[in-house]
C-alpha cells in the first residue's frame, strides 16, 4: 500500500546500524489537522537513510510511504516505511485564477443568437 502526506519536519534522527547488514533512520513530521497537530514518525531503511540528509527541521516535506505491519511473539507492530522524500510545493506557487478568467452563464449566447443550423 502506497500513501503520501505533507507536513513540517519536526525531528530527524541519526542513522542506526541495527545489524552488520541492516540500517534504519527515523524522522517525525507534524501534520496540521484542524486544532490538533499530528506528530507522525516514519522510518527509512538501507540506502534510503540518506534521503533525510538534505533537509532541516522546519522544512516542509512530502513523504511517500508504505504501511507495513508484522506479528512477532503475539505482538503486532506497524511501521510507516518512507521510500521517497521531497520538498513540499507551496500551495501558493501557482496563483489562483481570477473570477474574470472564467466565462459566466450570462456571457453564453442565447438559443436565438445561435439559430437553427442543424441539417435535419
Amino acid at each position: 500500500m502506497s500513501f503520501e502526506v505533507e507536513g513540517k519536519l519536526h525531528k530527524k534522527y541519526d542513522t542506526e546500524n541495527k545489524t552488520d547488514t541492516f540500517q534504519a533512520r527515523e524522522f517525525v513530521i507534524v501534520v496540521e489537522n484542524g486544532n490538533y497537530p499530528q506528530y507522525v514518525k516514519f522510518q527509512l531503511v538501507q540506502d534510503r537513510c540518506s534521503l533525510m540528509d538534505n533537509y532541516n527541521e522546519g522544512d516542509m516535506l512530502k513523504v511517500h510511504f508504505d504501511l507495513r505491519g508484522r506479528e512477532w511473539n503475539g505482538k503486532y507492530f506497524t511501521n510507516l516505511n518512507a521510500w521517497r522524500v521531497e520538498a513540499a510545493q507551496a500551495a501558493a506557487s501557482a496563483p489562483a485564477p481570477e473570477a474574470a478568467d472564467f466565462p459566466s452563464v450570462a456571457d453564453a449566447p442565447s438559443a436565438e443568437d445561435i439559430g437553427d443550423d442543424l441539417p435535419f
